[in-house]
């Protein structure tokens, strides 16, 4: 097969289709330069086989060098180093490319010597694909180890399932999301609701580890992005006007809404039985007759017949509402829902800002009683599709973002929250969910191993790597890769929306990528402020 890379790095000396292959490294390569994580060719006679460097050892020395070691530079050195001084690395294969360049399953081996190489440009291109060839589809995110070239992901697959960002505190999941982002608002056919709860995305923000800022969403997408604000005078003073200010009734608030904060208000299941038995007595005014109880509790239990105790911590948990602002008791029609939705089917992403109202509680609340609605709201076009067949009917693709998404989705709420539900259903009603999370081990693992592209920064937690890499194929040898990430702008990619796992150094989010949208915009758009 033609040799389209000229660096050798190596030869393969042994292995096996399962267990990876053994490359004896050229003693004229630098150990330094070889790092797990990298992106090796294995050049075969018909294949190139794609692999990534998973361990890298030191072989035993003759009992004679060990207990007379040599050392130096000079001729008995170099004659010893070349006879006995040699290193080895397992490769895992991933995938192969023939003579046209196409990609194949890896389903044989490579023979005893053949050549590994570091990867030409051309191969990656072939492999990830191109954004400068195919804007709708690919999306640069980053290169791979050592290389200046762009690794893309693809966008219309990765839209096709749930997927998730994690890594622990301080690694860059906001960076990592917001650029995640901005390729999927890119991209035409789909739009995202971000539920922002510490209004990063929206705005320009600081950019971590240092006093300097970078650009919103918003700024970069001006007429493809609308804000909607819990708190109008935290976006004011931050330079926006939103172009929604929240307002719910308390008709809004379902009981399936409050099973999804049982662990945060620590509630017992009978205070959620009290609910359901309010919820049937009183209907979508539910609430609104527990909040306005005060010293009537015991003849609303009568009523209703329920635990006093029960219901009484179910109204102390839920009396907090009362002191929030974008909850209005004399509403009693939510228009909010319809109004976000229209700027969805409209084509514009919606970010909500909490602004000071940054409490789990305040969060938990609002994510699950908009996406409930949403998501019923988005089965009803679904249905309506599928029965006109009419191209005009089709849902818009919606990613739903969300954070600390072990709340939504541990195993005690997941099977009982709409986040469960969109998780498993995956694309079958145009909604999926981007998940942010650093502790995946707190999620449902019947969800996590759902998740279809995963985009995982440094994790410390043995029991956080085992969850990320829980049913994928060679996890072992990605759990040594996940060990040697940088803690920051290095992130493993595995899953739906790339073709082989691979780790890079992410893109940075500053005046080039800002550029590289302006190109991609219409001029007037780009330079348009809100």
């Amino acid at each position: 097969m033609h040799m389209v890379s000229e660096k050798i790095l190596g030869t393969i000396i042994a292995g096996s289709l399962s267990d990876g292959f053994v490359m004896r490294i050229n003693a004229a390569i630098s150990l330094d330069y070889l790092k797990a994580g990298t992106f090796v060719s294995i050049a075969g006679n018909e294949l190139r086989f794609f692999s990534m460097i998973t361990n890298i050892s030191l072989q035993p020395l003759p009992p004679e060098l060990i207990q007379y070691p040599v050392v130096g530079n000079n001729l008995l050195y170099n004659q010893v180093k070349k006879r006995y001084l040699h290193a080895t690395a397992i490769l895992r294969p991933m995938i192969a490319l023939n003579t046209r360049f196409e990609r194949t399953p890896v389903t044989s081996i490579p023979g005893h010597f053949c050549p590994v190489t570091s990867v030409a440009p051309q191969e990656i291109t072939a492999i990830f694909g191109s954004e400068q060839q195919d804007k709708e589809t690919y999306f640069s995110v980053g290169t791979p180890l050592e290389m200046d070239v762009s690794v893309c992901l693809n966008i219309p697959k990765l839209l096709e399932r749930s997927n998730g960002i994690f890594g622990k505190t301080g690694t860059g999941k906001t960076f990592l999301t917001r650029l995640v982002l901005a390729g999927v608002i890119k991209n035409t056919s789909a739009v995202t609701l971000i539920f922002d709860m510490h209004s990063e995305y929206g705005l320009q923000a600081r950019k971590e580890g240092s006093g300097s800022f970078v650009k919103g969403l918003k700024t970069l997408f001006p007429n493809k992005i609308a804000i909607f604000s819990l708190d109008p005078a935290s976006t004011k003073r931050r330079g926006a006007t939103p172009d929604v200010a929240i307002q719910l009734s308390y008709q809004a608030l379902q009981v399936e809404d409050v099973l999804s904060l049982q662990q945060e208000l620590n509630l017992h299941p009978t205070a959620c039985e009290s609910a359901y038995l309010l919820e049937n007595r009183y209907k979508q005014n539910w609430l609104s007759v527990l909040l306005t109880s005060g010293d009537k509790l015991k003849e609303l239990a009568q009523e209703v017949g329920c635990n006093l105790e029960s219901l009484s911590a179910l109204y102390r948990k839920l009396k907090q509402i009362q002191r929030l602002p974008f909850f209005n008791p004399q509403l009693s029609h939510d228009t909010i829902i319809e109004q976000l939705l229209d700027y969805l089917q409209s084509g514009v992403s919606v970010i909500i800002e909490f602004g000071n109202f940054t409490s789990t509680f305040c969060y938990l609340l609002l994510a699950n009683i908009i996406t409930r609605r949403i998501h019923a709201l988005y089965i009803e076009k679904t249905e309506k599709f599928l029965g006109s067949h009419k191209k005009e009917d089709e849902p818009r693709k919606l990613l739903i973002t969300i954070e600390e998404a072990h709340k939504f989705l541990n195993p005690l709420t997941a099977r009982q929250t709409i986040f469960g539900t969109i998780a498993r259903e995956m694309r079958k009603y145009y909604v999926s969910l981007l998940v942010i999370d650093q502790r995946p081990s707190g999620i449902d693992p019947e969800i996590i191993s759902q998740l279809g592209t995963k985009i995982v920064a440094q994790l410390s937690d043995e029991k956080d790597i085992q969850a990320i890499l829980m049913g994928v194929p060679g996890s072992q040898d990605l759990k040594t890769v996940l060990a040697t990430l940088d803690s920051k702008k290095q992130v493993l990619l595995l899953g739906h929306a790339i073709p082989m796992p691979i780790v890079i150094q992410t893109r940075s989010y500053d005046e080039t990528f800002y550029a590289h949208i302006a190109e991609q915009l219409p001029k007037a758009t780009f330079n348009q402020l809100y």
